[in-house]
């Protein structure tokens, strides 16, 4: 099946650490953080880049946000439940700790999942077609149980990343299949996409 996908779920909002090289603020609403990336001359805030922030801040990805800048310079964004700049970053502390009694394989296999999430998280507006196979749940309506069948579900749409399309193809599909379907990680090899312009042909 092929559709045009346009729409996302929300979550409950979340508070946002945001860093730009040395620069960085912890803000919960997003008159603050405006109010921070506005300080930074370089950073050329304008109400596009607000509403792809207020797009991220209500979607329901809670992996790491970047934002080019120019070229090799970003700033980002990470949501948080922490409520405060102290408690994020001690939250972190822990976590980076955590990561340094790591074996070798899992240091190597994160790097790889970071490389990855990067590419997926890449800033680059326009058309994508996306690819998603995933398990599709089916009552029968005989005996009432459920059957899970294989299915490919293509379409385009207009997104900000690859990994906003894969979000926009699978809250597409959420409303639209029964609950129990299950949904391949947008780092798999089962989420594919092709970028295909600002502009379709």
């Amino acid at each position: 099946m092929q559709a045009s996908v346009c729409c996302h779920k929300f979550l409950i909002p979340m508070n946002l650490y945001i860093r730009y090289f040395d620069h960085e603020a912890f803000t919960t609403s997003f008159e603050q953080a405006f109010d921070f990336l506005y300080s930074i001359d370089e950073v050329g805030m304008n109400p596009r880049i607000e509403q792809d922030i207020r797009d991220y801040m209500n979607s329901s990805v809670l992996f790491p946000k970047r934002y080019k800048v120019r070229a090799r310079a970003y700033f980002i964004m990470i949501k948080t439940t922490a409520g405060s700049m102290e408690e994020f970053k001690r939250n972190k502390t822990v976590k980076e700790s955590g990561n340094a009694q790591e074996d070798e394989h899992v240091s190597v296999s994160k790097q790889h999942n970071d490389e990855v999430m990067a590419q997926l998280n890449e800033e680059k507006y326009g058309w994508y077609e996306g690819s998603i196979f995933f398990k599709r749940v089916v009552v029968n309506p005989h005996n009432g149980k459920c059957v899970y069948f294989d299915t490919e579900f293509v379409a385009r749409c207009k997104a900000v990343s690859p990994a906003d399309c894969y979000e926009r193809l699978v809250n597409h599909l959420r409303g639209r299949v029964d609950e129990r379907s299950q949904f391949p990680s947008v780092k798999g090899q089962n989420f594919r996409y092709t970028y295909l312009g600002e502009k379709l042909s």
